[in-house]
């Protein structure tokens, strides 16, 4: 049987980027199998040429080899090479019936974890040992919480299919676009997925949330031309000048009658020295818009603005999007069910009526919208759990005994859909 609060530590201990999740993908393996559930996996429960913001070939290849010396099966890890690092369990029951999904996202984020001597995985000994790399919101529970279902729901008689989807590069809206893309919904009737946290205390649950925003993650680049800053600086074509000029501009976009909208550039970089003009330069921006329409809109001014700002520099530039949601409509019947099916779970003090929201974006928005588009039906859940400070924070962390009331939900919803009386 599975110890949830050692797996969660586990997780914790070993967080891994988006499109590097190898050890974990491989723990997620490894389990359903011994569980008895089909699995795919690797290349073939991704589409490779639709994943976003993938990272470079040496980042990847380092990612491997510490998963290998971390534990990681070989085997298994051997189709995963490349950043294919998307799982996929199924049951399907004797009976035939409705495909289910469930939805967990497994990666982390590039934050050097707090060493304060009150930070819980810091105290308890499960703080991160990837330095730089921390599960700063939640995904370690998430992942927890699907094996925690999975094992819950093995051996059941089921009336239908269901599928546990794991997935990679949440952070920075990457990875679930490319499992959309590769089918992995299409034949998905209903479909739910959950968040940890989200500044809602542990006993308290949300059967849907609203608010999410559409955006669009961009990385661009500018190229120009080097030379010497003193002896030649007019030989020179500044690139970093190019995308200063971008970056101010970009910020002075009006704000939208249409909708809340938000921009952002996060990251500015190039040059080499002080006496070099600069010849590259970077930068990742972020548009936000609770109108689809709206953030394409600002997506385009974006576009124009580096491609005017490079010519007035006299500069190429490229432009690749890097990452991308959409907003969120939970259905309102699923919504209900989930509350339904909440109702009576031990630790579970709060079952609200309301939605939960967030101004956050989603990729699970693209999981949610092929299976609406397909006819189906979902929702998008909030698992209260307490935490001391807010995500993507170095002193992050969750209260445990939010676990055992995420698995213990999801397994309800599960035999609430297969038409299995909850027991």
């Amino acid at each position: 049987m599975l110890d949830i609060f050692e797996l969660r530590r586990d997780l914790h201990q070993h967080p891994e980027l988006g499109f590097t999740e190898f050890r974990t993908a491989c723990k997620v393996v490894q389990t359903l199998q011994a569980l008895g559930y089909e699995v795919i996996y690797g290349q073939d429960a991704i589409d490779g040429p639709s994943r976003r913001g993938l990272p470079a070939q040496e980042v990847l290849d380092s990612a491997y080899e510490r998963a290998l010396q971390h534990g990681a099966d070989p085997k298994i890890l051997q189709k995963m090479k490349g950043g294919y690092t998307a799982v996929v369990g199924i049951l399907r029951g004797e009976q035939p019936g409705p495909t289910l999904a469930f939805r967990f996202d497994m990666d982390a984020l590039p934050i050097v974890e707090s060493t304060d001597t009150d930070h819980p995985p810091q105290a308890g000994g499960f703080r991160s040992q990837f330095q730089g790399n921390m599960h700063a919101c939640a995904h370690d529970g998430h992942t927890t919480i699907g094996l925690g279902v999975a094992e819950a729901l093995a051996g059941q008689e089921l009336r239908g299919t269901i599928k546990f989807i794991f997935q990679p590069a949440e952070e920075g809206v990457r990875g679930a676009y490319a499992m959309v893309e590769k089918g992995i919904l299409d034949d998905v009737d209903y479909f739910f997925c959950a968040h940890l946290g989200c500044d809602v205390p542990t006993g308290q649950v949300h059967g849907g949330t609203e608010g999410y925003l559409a955006t669009t993650k961009l990385s661009v680049h500018f190229g120009g031309v080097a030379s010497h800053a003193g002896a030649d600086p007019e030989k020179g074509k500044n690139a970093l000048l190019g995308a200063a000029t971008a970056l101010l501009n970009i910020h002075a976009i009006p704000r939208y009658s249409t909708g809340d909208t938000r921009i952002n550039v996060g990251v500015l970089e190039g040059g080499t020295a002080a006496n070099i003009i600069p010849e590259h330069a970077r930068m990742v921006v972020e548009t936000r818009s609770e109108s689809e329409e709206t953030n394409s809109q600002l997506v385009e001014r974006v576009r124009q603005i580096v491609e005017h700002s490079a010519g007035m520099h006299g500069l190429t530039y490229s432009i690749e999007i890097a990452g991308g949601a959409i907003p969120i409509t939970c259905d309102p019947d699923m919504v209900q069910l989930a509350r339904e099916a909440a109702q009576g779970i031990p630790g579970v003090h709060t079952v609200s009526e309301q939605m939960a929201h967030s101004t956050g974006s989603e990729d699970a928005s693209y999981m949610l919208r092929r299976v609406q588009q397909n006819g189906g039906q979902a929702t998008y859940m909030i698992i209260g759990a307490s935490n001391p400070v807010p995500h993507h924070h170095p002193r992050f962390d969750i209260e445990e005994e939010s676990l055992p009331i995420g698995i213990e939900w999801f397994r309800r919803i599960a035999l609430r859909v297969l038409g299995n009386e909850v027991s």
